[in-house]
């Protein structure tokens, strides 16, 4: 098939349908060497088509060039993009040139982009106007990677909502010491002058702002972006963050519309909304700064949340490497803290399921225990652990082995784990010997006094199996719905 395209470019037929399909065959790697050939040994130059009298021919070469990321065409791009007068081919030009050298030019852009939003756009021509903004601003910082702002903070009122487990957002609350928290549908609202003093927290799973005069906005994209540009967030954005404007941002949008209408109204509501703010906003999908949360209530309106990428999330520094069955951290954070009346201070304590260490280095962080062991069959698994847990600055004695197989000069007082669960490695079958084998091995490691802190999806193994070793379930807590989980405390 790219033999026959080549020789249809060269005989000029059908120009246009044939850098098409040379566009969809080379996404087979083997077909794009084939037609990287041709262009390299001289058979086939893909820049004459950039001066085709014909606006969707000269598109698709331009986008084909950018495809194969011919740098030696880049002159040639950048040529036909400066002399091109058909507006929608523009934006054809820019996306190749990402993929180019375009980086010679970037002062021309600059001054095209400063020229292009200052620029009223007819009806007819503001859609491709919008566009070339938009690739514009992408391709400048793909040579020139913006410095993303520094978020300051300060002291001054912020309307925030942290979004936590569904089941447990009082556990977030309590720790906070806000008379103004309160547990609601999405987590827990405060309104606080003292930001700072709450992002350590470690329960919870994000933090999003409701902006003044931003709450809500009817199912209309121009409104939105009215809605948006007239309420407090410049005055936020400026005041909380080290630099000037533009500020780059992405639409998320939440609804039952389908996922090609959802893009579209993202769309439209951003490029309005760059529009609304002469550019001091500007969107961009792969580096932006902040992100509008559009989210669908009954009604049909929509509700309005910022979330600031510029807050640095260090909470969980430590966690770089983990394994697709790892528990994440903010949810061994949360275990704990549900936990932490029946952990002993000083105690020792045993994860004979560690993963990646997670659990044993939530735990340290909340209650002080003396020495830790972590236990997993995975060697990988114990290598990830051993490098989170120095990133940590603990101490954890890590053993690659079955831990049935585990044997300790002195009992432990605490076993704190997650147990395994069925996935494409385990089944059923397999979780369930699992559960019919752990609880001697706990009563065999445990001290008399030992206590069994465990998070299972399999609680009906638990019953089955504890009390056949003499374990009594002191305490159970569910933690999510689906799949069901729960927070076990067993002696």
């Amino acid at each position: 098939m790219i033999n026959r395209l080549c020789k249809r470019l060269n005989q000029n037929i059908e120009v246009r349908q044939s850098l098409s399909s040379l566009r969809q065959e080379i996404k087979d790697s083997s077909k794009r060497e084939l037609l990287l050939s041709w262009i390299h040994d001289g058979d086939l130059d893909l820049s004459v088509f950039l001066e085709n009298e014909d606006a969707k021919t000269r598109k698709n070469a331009a986008l084909l060039i950018g495809d194969l990321a011919l740098s030696s065409e880049s002159d040639a791009v950048f040529h036909a993009y400066q002399t091109e007068d058909t507006r929608f081919v523009k934006e054809a030009y820019l996306t190749a040139l990402k993929s180019l050298n375009a980086a010679p030019y970037v002062d021309v852009f600059r001054k095209r982009y400063e020229e292009l939003s200052l620029y009223e756009a007819s009806d007819d021509e503001k859609k491709h106007v919008e566009h070339e903004l938009h690739a514009l601003s992408e391709l400048i910082n793909t040579i020139e990677p913006f410095k993303k702002h520094r978020f300051l903070g300060g002291r001054q009122t912020f309307h925030c909502i942290f979004r936590t487990n569904p089941l447990h957002p009082e556990i977030t609350a309590a720790l906070m010491e806000e008379s103004s928290a309160a547990s609601s549908k999405m987590g827990v609202r405060v309104k606080t002058n003292h930001l700072n003093r709450l992002l350590p927290i470690r329960t919870y799973n994000e933090l999003l702002f409701q902006i003044p005069g931003m709450v809500s906005c009817k199912p209309d994209a121009d409104v939105a972006a009215s809605v948006i540009a007239g309420s407090n967030l410049m005055a936020l954005l400026e005041n909380t963050h080290e630099g000037d404007f533009p500020f780059y941002f992405r639409i998320g949008v939440k609804s039952r519309m389908a996922l090609s209408e959802r893009s579209k109204f993202a769309k439209k509501v951003a490029s309005k909304l760059e529009e609304l703010t002469a550019h001091k906003l500007r969107n961009s999908t792969s580096h932006y700064e902040f992100e509008i949360r559009m989210i669908e209530g009954k009604s049909g309106d929509y509700y309005l949340l910022v979330k600031l990428n510029t807050i640095v999330d260090r909470r969980f520094s430590y966690r770089e490497e983990f394994i697709p069955t790892s528990i994440k951290p903010v949810n061994a954070a949360l275990l704990v803290e549900l936990a932490k009346d029946y952990m002993i201070p000083d105690a020792q304590i045993l994860d004979p399921f560690c993963g990646v260490g997670t659990m044993l280095i939530e735990r340290q962080k909340v209650v002080k225990g003396n020495t830790s062991y972590g236990i997993d069959h995975s060697p990988e698994a114990i290598e990830k652990a051993i490098y989170n847990t120095n990133l940590a600055d603990q101490i954890v004695h890590y053993i690659n082995k079955d831990c049935f197989t585990f044997t300790h000069d002195y009992p432990f007082d605490e076993i704190f784990t997650e147990m395994p669960y069925a996935t494409g490695q385990k089944t059923e079958a397999e979780i369930r010997e699992v559960y019919e084998k752990f609880f001697p091995f706990a009563k065999r490691v445990l001290g008399p006094e030992g206590t069994i802190i465990m998070y299972t999806r399999n609680r009906d193994h638990v019953k089955q199996f504890a009390g056949k070793s003499n374990f009594r379930i002191l305490k159970e807590t569910k933690i999510t719905q689906r799949p069901e989980s729960y927070l076990m405390i067993l002696k």
